[in-house]
């Protein structure tokens, strides 16, 4: 099959490594790509949020499947483009896409399936906003109400946090996903990630993991998109994951069936879990970033075949073939993200390090300069490794990263802590 891959981070750089290993893929394509995507994949220079171009794309190199990473194309209605012209496509139309794209629609879902989920309240007027925060005190959750690159939401333990928030979202902080902000109930236990495939009808579950939001180490400073992750996550329980599947996940896909806008894709629940019990706290629609380094690192060439029958609608006769194993990815980000930082950094050491199904670095931001790999973004490396334990998984990621020279990156040191 020739296949084409939307995205360029170190996601995607972990969707072409499992789906190269898959006898099935005869050419690998991908868009924009990035410095590590190159060594295993074809890169083109394509508009991803132009569904005419990616289509037109499509049907000049004879593309037989495409893979969506990020959120951004699949809610300006890529997927919905490709499948217009007939080309077989791994993603959520826009109109299902929403269950990321807007808080406060997968509010309204949650309602109407009776799944689980935080109390809330939507505004579009400041001064609303602010007299409900007063009078409902803190702690409390503030939420951009479109897609803000996974910074739009402030857990403020202040009153004062939540007013500054309020003051960057609607002051255009996130520019129109800002517009409209969601406030939320603080919910208290453990946060984890439920990765599910949706076909329209059926539900298969495909990985837990949990990542670390906070930059520094011990969960302190600002949020940023992940600073790593490690799967599975053992607060997810069979029992647990079933209650979220049963009372979340089911319930969610019917209510958009019902609605006539099936959800097809992959469904990446985040959970809140106290006392074995599980609620919502907000959907994505795309594998995360850095938890797909993870699932992939574990899943291996079988992904390609479930995303595949996935886009199909063949989840029924689906299986997940899981090693009692465990991976860990550390992320190593440019100096001073999630705030400003310098692009054009070079990095040194990856070509020494292993590259095999239990070591891999994926890059997310990086670039080819003069035959040598740069900095280009803020998150920059996803270091990851596989172990039978989750020790020897931390230990192998930690020994990789130690042995890459770069002095304008940095690592959190404590990737794991909650499991370990």
């Amino acid at each position: 099959m020739n296949i084409l891959i939307l995205g360029g981070g170190g996601r995607e750089h972990a969707l072409v490594w499992a789906v190269k290993q898959n006898p099935k893929c005869d050419r690998l394509i991908v868009a924009p790509g990035n410095a590590g995507i190159a060594m295993l994949a074809e890169c083109a220079d394509l508009d991803i949020m132009d569904g005419a171009a990616v289509v037109g794309f499509a049907e000049e190199n004879a593309v037989d499947f495409v893979i969506v990473g990020p959120e951004a194309p699949l809610a300006a209605g890529v997927a919905d483009a490709l499948r217009a012209a007939g080309v077989l496509t791994f993603g959520p139309s826009a109109e299902a896409a929403r269950l990321e794209a807007s808080k406060g629609f997968t509010k309204e879902i949650c309602d109407a399936a009776g799944a689980p989920t935080a109390g809330y309240a939507r505004f579009t007027d400041k001064a609303a906003a602010v007299d409900y925060v007063r009078a409902t005190g803190a702690p409390i959750v503030v939420k951009a109400d479109g897609l803000a690159a996974g910074k739009g939401v402030i857990v403020a333990m202040t009153v004062e946090e939540a007013l500054a928030a309020l003051d960057d979202m609607f002051g255009g902080e996130f520019g129109q996903a800002g517009a409209e902000v969601v406030i939320e109930e603080f919910m208290e236990g453990e946060e984890a990630s439920l990765f599910v495939l949706c076909d329209g009808t059926d539900v298969l579950a495909v990985g837990t993991a949990q990542d670390h939001k906070r930059v520094g180490d011990g969960d302190t400073g600002p949020n940023t998109g992940g600073m790593g992750a490690y799967s599975p996550a053992p607060i997810l329980s069979d029992a647990v994951l079933n209650q979220a599947m049963d009372k979340i996940v089911r319930p969610t896909v019917t209510e958009m069936a019902r609605r006539g806008t099936p959800f097809q894709g992959v469904l990446y629940a985040g959970l809140m879990i106290k006392d074995g019990y599980a609620r919502l706290v907000e959907y994505n629609v795309r594998f995360g970033d850095p938890e797909c380094q993870v699932l992939m690192m574990r899943l291996g060439a079988q992904a390609f075949d479930l995303i595949h029958a996935c886009a199909e609608e063949r989840l029924g006769d689906c299986r997940v073939n899981w090693a009692d194993d465990h991976a860990l990815t550390v992320v190593m980000a440019a100096a001073g993200y999630p705030g400003a930082y310098a692009k054009g950094s070079q990095i040194r050491g990856l070509e020494e390090l292993p590259e095999d199904s239990s070591h891999m670095v994926f890059h997310a931001g990086t670039a080819a300069r003069d035959g040598s790999v740069v900095a280009s973004g803020g998150r920059v490396l996803n270091v990851t490794a596989r172990g039978t334990t989750l020790s020897e998984a931390r230990d192998r990621a930690y020994a990789m990263v130690d042995r890459i020279d770069w002095p304008g990156g940095f690592c959190r040191r404590d990737i794991g802590w909650r499991a370990l």
